[in-house]
C-alpha cells in the first residue's frame, strides 16, 4: 500500500513581515500593514499596497533574476515603513528644535525624516562595505603570508582565500549583531521581531491568533531576512572563489573589491532562491542548510511578551483583509466614530458668537461709505 504524500500547507508563505520601532509591518500578496504601540498604549495602524514590477515585467520574475529584484524592494519598503512607524510614534515633532532642525524643516519642511533616514542609510551602505568587504579582504591579505598563498596559485588557492574571508565576514556580522543587540531600544525591535515570526509561526499552524496561542511558537522562523543575510554569506564564500585573488597594489585591491560587488546580484539571486526553497519545503537537507540562520536568530530574536504580540498580530490580520475581514471592518469603523468626535469636539469649542462666514455682513469699502 503506498504512502499517502503529506498535504502541503497552503498558509505556508502568504505572509511575511518586519520589526520596526515600537510595532511590526506585515505583508500579504500587495496589502501592507503596519502596527505601532503608541506611548498612551494604543495601537496606532497605517494600511498601504506595494506591488511588485515583477507582475508587470515577467522578465524580472525569472529565477535568479527575482532575487535582485526582491531585494531592492525590500530595502525600498523598509526603508518607508521605517519612516513611517517613527512618524506614528511621534519621532517627527521635536519638542525643543535646534538652529539646525530649524534649517532642516527650513530647507525640506515634511519631508524632513525622509532626508534623515536617507542620510543614515548611505551611511550604513559606506560601513557595511567596510566591515563586510573591504576589513576582511585586507585581514586576509595580511594572512597569506602565514598559510603561505600567492596571487597566482590554483583556484583552490583563491578558495581557501576566500574561505578565510567569508568566515571573518560571519565572525564580523554575527559580533556586529550581538552588540547591537545588548542596546536597550534595538533588544526590544527584536521582540518585536520575535513577535513577528510568533504570530506568523501561529497562523501557518492555523491556530487561534490569540497572544496566548501565538506564545507557544517558536521564534525561529526559516525565511527570516537574518537567514537570508547568512545564506549569502555562505554563498558569496563559494561564489567570490571565482575572483582572481591579486592585491599586491591599492588598484588590484580596488578592481577586486568591484568585482565582488559587481558578483552581489548572483549571489542575492542564489540566497533568495534557497530561502523560499526553505519556507515552503522544509525537509531534512533545507532545515540542515538553513541551521546556520536559524542559530542567528538567537541573538536577532527576543521572546516577547503578549502586548507585542498583540501588535504583531493586529499587523497580520489588518494585512490579510480577505482572511479576517471584520479586523479591517472594526479598524474602520473605529476610525469612522475617532473622526466624527474629533469633529463634534471642534465644533463644541469654536465660539457660541461667531458670526458664520456666509452670514457676516458684506464689507463696505470706504468710498461706498462716504458716498452713502
Amino acid at each position: 500500500m503506498s504512502k499517502t504524500k503529506k498535504e502541503k500547507n497552503c498558509r505556508l508563505g502568504k505572509v511575511g513581515g518586519q520589526a520596526v520601532l515600537e510595532g511590526v509591518m506585515m505583508r500579504s500578496g500587495d496589502n501592507i500593514a503596519l502596527a505601532v504601540r503608541q506611548e498612551d498604549g494604543k495601537i496606532a495602524v497605517k494600511n498601504s499596497t506595494f506591488s511588485s514590477v515583477r507582475k508587470k515585467h515577467k522578465i524580472l520574475d525569472l529565477p535568479l533574476v527575482r532575487g535582485c529584484v526582491n531585494f531592492i524592494e525590500m530595502m525600498k519598503l523598509s526603508y518607508s515603513t521605517l519612516t513611517d512607524s517613527a512618524k506614528l510614534l511621534g519621532m517627527d515633532e521635536l519638542d525643543e528644535e535646534t538652529k539646525f532642525d530649524k534649517w532642516l524643516k527650513r530647507k525640506f519642511g515634511d519631508k524632513v525624516m525622509n532626508v534623515i533616514m536617507v542620510i543614515a542609510s548611505v551611511l550604513g551602505i559606506i560601513i557595511a562595505l567596510g566591515l563586510f568587504t573591504v576589513l576582511p579582504m585586507l585581514i586576509t591579505t595580511w594572512l597569506k603570508p602565514v598559510i603561505g598563498a600567492t596571487d597566482d596559485g590554483p583556484w583552490i588557492n583563491n578558495f581557501l582565500l576566500s574561505l578565510i574571508s567569508g568566515v571573518i565576514r560571519i565572525a564580523i556580522f554575527v559580533l556586529y549583531m550581538f552588540l547591537v543587540s545588548k542596546m536597550k531600544d534595538i533588544r526590544r525591535t527584536f521582540e518585536y521581531h520575535g513577535a513577528e515570526h510568533k504570530s506568523i509561526a501561529c497562523y501557518e499552524a492555523g491556530d487561534e491568533l490569540t497572544p496566548a496561542n501565538a506564545k507557544k511558537y517558536k521564534r525561529f522562523h526559516p525565511r527570516c531576512g537574518t537567514s537570508f543575510i547568512f545564506v549569502i554569506l555562505i554563498i558569496s564564500i563559494l561564489i567570490f572563489s571565482l575572483v582572481p585573488w591579486h592585491t599586491e597594489t591599492a588598484l588590484d585591491k580596488l578592481v577586486m573589491i568591484l568585482l565582488r560587488l559587481c558578483l552581489l546580484p548572483l549571489v542575492t539571486g542564489v540566497g533568495y532562491e534557497f530561502l523560499m526553497l526553505a519556507g515552503k519545503h522544509p525537509n531534512k537537507f533545507t532545515l540542515a542548510l538553513s541551521f546556520p540562520g536559524l542559530l542567528m536568530q538567537r541573538i536577532t530574536t527576543k521572546e516577547p511578551d503578549e502586548e507585542q504580540l498583540e501588535v504583531a498580530i493586529k499587523a497580520l490580520k489588518m494585512a490579510m483583509p480577505d482572511v479576517f475581514p471584520e479586523e479591517r471592518e472594526a479598524y474602520e469603523r473605529e476610525q469612522a466614530e475617532a473622526k466624527a468626535a474629533k469633529e463634534a469636539a471642534e465644533e463644541d469649542a469654536a465660539p457660541e458668537d461667531a458670526v458664520p462666514e456666509e452670514d457676516a455682513p458684506e464689507e463696505v469699502p470706504p468710498e461706498e461709505e462716504e458716498e452713502r
